[in-house]
């Protein structure tokens, strides 16, 4: 995998994390992020501009944050000086094996309480690769650890329902596939694969067990409608009430543009 975001680092937070919508959705994760304990070594991986690694190194974890792109590191880096618990590491998610290897683990060699992956991070791995990640992740995770990872599933209402409107047909059920699909990020394509809840829970059934799965952009809006949006902040937060309705309603997960996972090592 090249760092095809290496070019948009210095936009990102600008275009999607600070954005009435990319905000709207973090805060939909972080809602469940809350309900974990504190003082957790914690490894994040595609950790972009280190928007979650900051939040939780401020909650008084140990965070080692890990992406592929330098440039959207050295953003991280920027902004997060003077954090003395969050360290960063630049990695491929899809050379997994990297992960067990102990030079690009040598700042923090220790295991971790938690392994977190957000917005789609994970969409980039192929069912061999991301079953190849799960089997990794038990030796990497202490007694009881967790994984919690943001997936975009196959099935998004709100995707279908803009692609039908504007005339896009023949992308509609575009994630609806076992194939990669060619996602357009500005001027690079990025290989996605689209997984719903069940085969994440397939793939982990032998050495995790599912503690909680919950929609994530149900009623919120994918973040490339963030220009008919950005000006509609009441629609929004309609919306976002809505949303917050029906978060605990596990069957909307694969309706949704994201849904979270929370998964515990048996």
């Amino acid at each position: 995998m090249k760092a095809d975001f290496d070019h948009i680092a210095n936009e990102y937070d600008t275009d999607f994390t600070f954005t009435e919508i990319g905000k709207r959705q973090r805060n939909l994760v972080r809602y469940f992020l809350e309900k974990l304990p504190n003082n957790l070594n914690v490894l994040e991986l595609n950790c972009g501009t280190g928007e979650d690694a900051i939040w939780f190194a401020k909650k008084g974890n140990n965070v080692l944050a890990t992406d592929i792109s330098k440039k959207m590191l050295a953003v991280a880096q920027q902004k997060s000086k003077g954090i003395t618990n969050l360290k960063f590491q630049q990695l491929d998610i899809n050379n997994i094996e990297c992960i067990t290897n102990q030079e690009n683990l040598s700042d923090n060699p220790q295991k971790f309480d938690l392994i977190f992956s957000n917005f789609g991070g994970l969409n980039c791995l192929s069912k061999s690769q991301l079953k190849l990640y799960f089997d990794i992740a038990t030796k990497l995770l202490n007694k009881d650890g967790r994984i919690i990872c943001v997936f975009m599933p196959k099935n998004c209402l709100w995707e279908n329902k803009y692609l039908f409107l504007t005339g896009k047909w023949k992308l509609l059920f575009r994630r609806n596939t076992k194939k990669s699909v060619d996602v357009q990020i500005t001027n690079s394509i990025v290989k996605t694969w689209y997984y719903n809840p069940n085969e994440i829970l397939e793939l982990t059934k032998n050495k995790f067990k599912l503690e909680h799965q919950n929609p994530i952009g149900f009623f919120i809006p994918p973040s490339y409608l963030e220009p008919f949006f950005k000006n509609k902040i009441w629609m929004l937060n309609c919306l976002n009430w809505m949303e917050k309705k029906v978060n605990q309603l596990s069957f909307l997960s694969k309706y949704s543009d994201h849904y979270i996972i929370r998964l515990q090592l048996k």
